[in-house]
């Protein structure tokens, strides 16, 4: 299939999914929230049955679970899943890192360090609250170059796992966005330089800091 061909399009019960995932991802729809089939699909507009195909999908990625006389409930996730879920991020988008670095071709980087001068300017502009997304979009890309096959699907997964609340990223924190920027900038530069130990050894400390600051928030 050329690239030109128009996609399929998102059926009810992918668009179901996608609302909930992004909504339950951002914490939206925070842990401990009851799911009513029903009133979910009065409120997307559909009916009943891709709702439920839906969660039944999300079920299976872990983010809600099924409790008698109660349905379908938002996964609340404690400490011990925070620590695992930047632990687990650490491992995959390192070791993506570390592979983008032997195959990164210039367009790549190219693209990577526009993605990075994005978040500069929005930062000097004081437009912290697009920096997660966009660093979000930069480490995924990454690995999307490193690992193409199977780890930049492992990150997404990785990644959707647990909702982030908007409030709690590290970018709304001024004394964090130059401290993170610079962490882009070392793995840039270690990407255009070939040199995966580092790539790897920097995205790792990376996500790790994130994690313990949203430890302590």
């Amino acid at each position: 299939m050329s690239g030109t061909e128009p996609r399929p399009p998102m059926s009810k019960a992918d668009y179901v999914y996608s609302v909930l995932l992004d909504e339950i991802r951002s914490a939206r729809i925070p842990g401990g929230t009851a799911l009513r089939a029903g009133h979910v699909a009065r409120r997307l507009g559909v009916s009943v049955t891709p709702v439920r195909e839906a969660l039944r999908r999300l079920e299976k990625d872990r983010l809600i679970s099924y409790e008698a006389h109660h349905g379908a409930t938002v996964v609340d996730l404690g400490e011990e899943a925070l620590a695992e879920y930047y632990g687990l991020r650490a491992v995959v988008e390192g070791l993506g890192t570390r592979l983008a670095a032997a195959r990164i071709t210039p367009e790549e980087l190219a693209e990577l360090r526009e993605l990075h001068a994005a978040m500069a300017a929005d930062a000097a502009a004081g437009r912290n609250d697009r920096l997660g997304e966009q660093s979000r979009r930069l480490h995924l890309r990454i690995v999307d170059i490193g690992g193409p096959a199977f780890l930049g699907a492992h990150a997404r997964a990785v990644r959707n796992s647990l909702p982030v609340p908007a409030e709690a990223s590290l970018w709304l924190d001024d004394a964090q966005v130059k401290v993170q920027l610079d962490a882009h900038e070392g793995i840039l530069a270690a990407l255009e330089s070939g040199d995966g130990d580092a790539a790897e050894r920097i995205m790792i400390d990376h996500v790790r800091q994130a994690g313990e600051f949203r430890a302590h928030r």
